[in-house]
């Protein structure tokens, strides 16, 4: 397909919406909203953040195990549930950076061994996919409990969970608004509007760590962790909608009303935990010993 082809489908104009559509979104809004109260509450007390961090990783590997079945290649999925759990009680422990290495070798090598003993074929096709799950949903999800672990963890996770719910909730918002441009093919009703929405409104919630003087950010570092956090998240969301495309299905799942599944809901926060991470990093609040050992 040639370039000239490429621009114009991705910049197409998005058909309107039906009139239902409003609804949807003040529903999905809600139920957002919702969920982000459940999150800060959580957020409270250190061990029961990481057990919902856990429920959260159970659901995303149960659904991303659905669509790669979907695709041929099946995960071992007690494998991958066993080393997800193991990567949040690492994590939550402050062990992680000793046994990581340990950890995926094991998942490998179990996962091989299991698949030799009950598939008929695809071994290293499952194997893969069971890796893959662990680092996109196990290794990805566990920054949130290291980001919760550190000093004044408690103010840095509700930080990145207001960006990203910014992110989310006002890329929504703007894009059923006035969105008119299509931002990917890989999800049509995505737009360049809404994503740039989005990008902003995570600025403003970046810049409002100024109103926590105790952490010592200046508005100018909480916009560069903003930005670095919005557009991880906004990709987490895209990567997403690649591998349902890929699966041919709208939805990982549908436990959540109005989100569909797990999976759905907490995309953009797989990319936003470790790229917020890194950006904290970045501006100086992490040590370098934290990093390395991380």
């Amino acid at each position: 397909m040639s370039g000239t082809t490429t621009t114009s489908a991705a910049h197409a104009p998005v058909p309107a919406e039906p009139r239902g559509a409003s609804a949807i979104g003040v529903r999905r809004t809600v139920i957002g909203l919702l969920l982000a109260v459940l999150g800060f509450a959580c957020v409270a007390w250190q061990p029961a953040f990481s057990i919902l961090i856990l429920l959260i990783a159970t659901g995303c590997l149960y659904e991303f195990a659905g669509l790669s079945a979907r695709k041929g290649a099946q995960l071992e999925v007690p494998v991958a549930m066993a080393a997800t759990w193991a990567y949040v009680a690492l994590t939550h422990f402050g062990l992680i950076h000793r046994y990581e290495g340990i950890l995926l070798g094991a998942t490998v090598v179990v996962a091989l061994g299991v698949a030799a003993f009950t598939a008929d074929s695809g071994y290293f096709a499952r194997s893969a996919y069971t890796l893959l799950g662990v680092l996109y949903v196990g290794k990805l999800i566990t920054y949130f409990i290291a980001i919760r672990a550190l000093h004044d963890g408690i103010v840095w996770t509700s930080w990145i969970i207001v960006i990203i719910a910014f992110t989310d909730i006002f890329a929504m918002l703007i894009g059923s608004a006035i969105g008119r441009h299509q931002l990917t093919r890989l999800s049509p009703k995505k737009t360049v509007e809404g994503a740039l929405g989005g990008f902003a409104a995570a600025l403003v919630a970046g810049a409002a760590i100024v109103f926590v003087p105790w952490v010592h950010v200046a508005w100018w570092q909480g916009l560069i962790v903003a930005a670095i956090t919005s557009i991880a998240a906004q990709a987490g969301d895209l990567v997403e909608s690649a591998l349902k495309r890929d699966a041919k299905v709208k939805d990982a799942g549908s436990l959540i009303a109005g989100h569909g599944g797990v999976l759905d809901r907490f995309d953009s926060y797989l990319f936003g935990g470790i790229a917020f991470y890194f950006a904290l990093y970045l501006i100086g609040v992490i040590s370098q010993y934290r990093w390395d050992n991380s």
